[in-house]
């Protein structure tokens, strides 16, 4: 009898030693909000460090659609926010135009004089490319029917509102860098071309 009681206490010894070691275990992961650890309260204000430096960062770092080039004229905004070389030997420059006319624009000084270009409506068709070093002058490029490589504003821009514009030129040689952009009426916005990858 005595050897029964003893394998029963060592049994019951052994369970409450497994619970207990349990026990500490989970209240050990689980933390808690009782204040009591300072690491991690430390580690939960981090966060609010590191945003407000993040937003310090982000203010430094130049953001992805800062203009290239801008330029206004006849209640327009010009904004160039990209410029890049392709593969295929020809550069696609993209930005945005802002009408602040307080009226309706078609862009219908932007499509260029030729005859062929009438077709394209109102588009941005009538840009060109100036390489001042080279002295040459790059039109946009057409498909086989005559429609421009461009944007083509459908409708027109609304006064007060934005929109995306793209245009494809011929590339210039590998060592210009720096072009003009001019299109319609507007001043001549000067930019670097980049490469694209």
């Amino acid at each position: 009898m005595n050897l029964r009681h003893t394998m029963k206490g060592r049994t019951v010894m052994t369970a409450v030693a497994i619970t207990t070691g349990l026990v500490l275990t989970v209240a050990g992961c689980g933390g808690g909000d009782d204040g009591d650890n300072p690491d991690k309260n430390a580690s939960s204000s981090s966060p609010a460090k590191s945003e407000g430096s993040d937003d310090k960062q982000e203010s430094q770092a130049p953001s992805p659609e800062q203009a290239l080039a801008e330029v206004k004229g006849g209640g327009l905004t010009l904004a160039i926010t990209s410029a890049t070389r392709d593969e295929g030997g020809f550069v696609t420059v993209e930005g945005t135009v802002t009408n602040g006319s307080g009226k309706p624009w078609v862009a219908a000084d932007w499509r260029g004089d030729e005859s062929e270009l009438v077709k394209n409506g109102g588009s941005i068709a009538g840009a060109s490319l100036t390489d001042q070093a080279g002295k040459k002058k790059y039109l946009v490029l057409r498909d086989t029917e005559g429609r421009c490589l461009c944007t083509r504003f459908t409708g027109g821009v609304g006064s007060g509102d934005t929109t995306e514009w793209f245009a494809q030129f011929p590339a210039p040689p590998e060592g210009t860098t720096k072009v003009d952009f001019q299109v319609g009426a507007m001043p001549p916005a000067s930019f670097e071309l980049t490469e694209g990858e």
